[in-house]
């Protein structure tokens, strides 16, 4: 399941491609200094700087409190989380894509997403477990408790690509049916439409504390599926194919499926859910770099976190002083461009 030595891209071509991540993750670092100054009051580059190097012990005169409270407290965690939400979502969709033989396949085929609604909705509205977990703790207990539902289903059945999807669909629609039994059955209007904002995925929860827990989740995640990349290629072409590579199938499938819903836990658990990062990016990303995962997960994961970056950033102005949920955004530009990868491959 590691990846091979031998395979691994040498000479020109390698060269090109170890500039080219430099090259994106200049971009990513760029991105998220530029979102971090933006907003309904703007930040310059010497006020960041300020900021940042206050905080980091230098010699710099401070801003008035206000402000560097606004940058370190509120903007930057929520950009870093921007960035690690969409590189796990982008890596997930990637993993999912091959794993499944899907190409509409995205982190929330398994209805880890639809299980991690149902328990922040329980906290929300039922007050079930609020003192002890909150909302987040809740949206992480529902998506672990989908993830663990659709082990146990699929416990017998050989993990194969099809029954994977149609038994995700199948959890994600019953924990779907809970929520919407809970929220009419319960809730009022003013916590339907908390509970609604949530489902549709924003950054503005995100604190230092969440985006410690993804930095950690998210770079383990992706090493993980790196590892995995000449099985991911195996599986990509069929379950035959892996196993006369010599790949264990079902080992394989159940270590990613694993990956794939920690990391989608996590990130649902904080901001929400968000569509079309997972669809999206690794499509784009396909097409630019070619299907051999070594190459498409690293690309993929700087390229989802740069997006998300961005997009989070245009939720936060497009309508200001009045925030969008950034899962509006991601399907108003995911549609189109999604259109017009499937054009540039010739699906369309």
């Amino acid at each position: 399941m590691s990846a091979d030595p031998a395979t691994t891209v040498r000479g020109p071509a390698g060269t090109a491609h170890a500039v080219l991540l430099l090259l994106a993750a200049g971009a990513l670092a760029v991105s998220v200094a530029g979102a971090v100054r933006i907003g309904t009051a703007d930040v310059g580059w010497s006020g960041l700087a300020r900021v940042l190097g206050g905080r980091l012990g230098l010699d710099v005169r401070p801003l008035a409190p206000l402000v560097d409270s606004l940058v370190w407290d509120l903007r930057l965690p929520r950009v870093l989380m921007a960035a690690l939400v969409g590189a796990s979502l982008a890596v997930c969709g990637t993993v999912l894509q091959a794993v499944t033989r899907n190409a509409l396949a995205d982190p929330y085929l398994l209805g880890v997403s639809s299980g991690a609604s149902a328990g922040a909705v329980t906290v929300l509205v039922l007050g079930i477990g609020a003192s002890t977990l909150g909302v987040t703790g809740g949206a992480l207990a529902g998506a672990l408790l989908s993830f663990g539902l659709l082990l146990l289903l699929l416990r017998r059945t050989g993990l194969d690509s099809v029954r994977i999807v149609l038994t995700g669909v199948v959890v994600g629609q019953l924990f779907t049916a809970l929520t919407s039994l809970i929220l009419m059955a319960s809730a009022d209007a003013d916590t339907t439409r908390a509970v609604t904002h949530w489902l549709l995925g924003s950054m503005a929860p995100a604190r230092w504390n969440t985006v410690v827990v993804c930095a950690i989740v998210t770079p383990l995640g992706l090493l993980v599926a790196w590892l995995c990349s000449n099985a991911l290629d195996g599986l990509a072409f069929g379950s035959d194919t892996a196993t006369s590579l010599g790949i264990g199938v079902r080992h394989t499938r159940t270590l990613l499926l694993v990956v794939t819903a920690a990391l989608t836990a996590v990130a649902v658990a904080t901001v929400g859910a968000i569509g079309f990062v997972g669809l999206i990016v690794p499509h784009g990303v396909r097409f630019l770099v070619g299907p051999l995962h070594r190459l498409l997960l690293p690309y993929a994961a700087l390229a989802g976190a740069v997006f998300l970056v961005w997009t989070d950033a245009l939720a936060r102005i497009a309508f200001a002083p009045r925030e969008v949920p950034v899962g509006v955004i991601t399907a108003l530009l995911g549609v189109p461009l999604f259109l017009l990868v499937l054009r540039k491959r010739g699906e369309l």
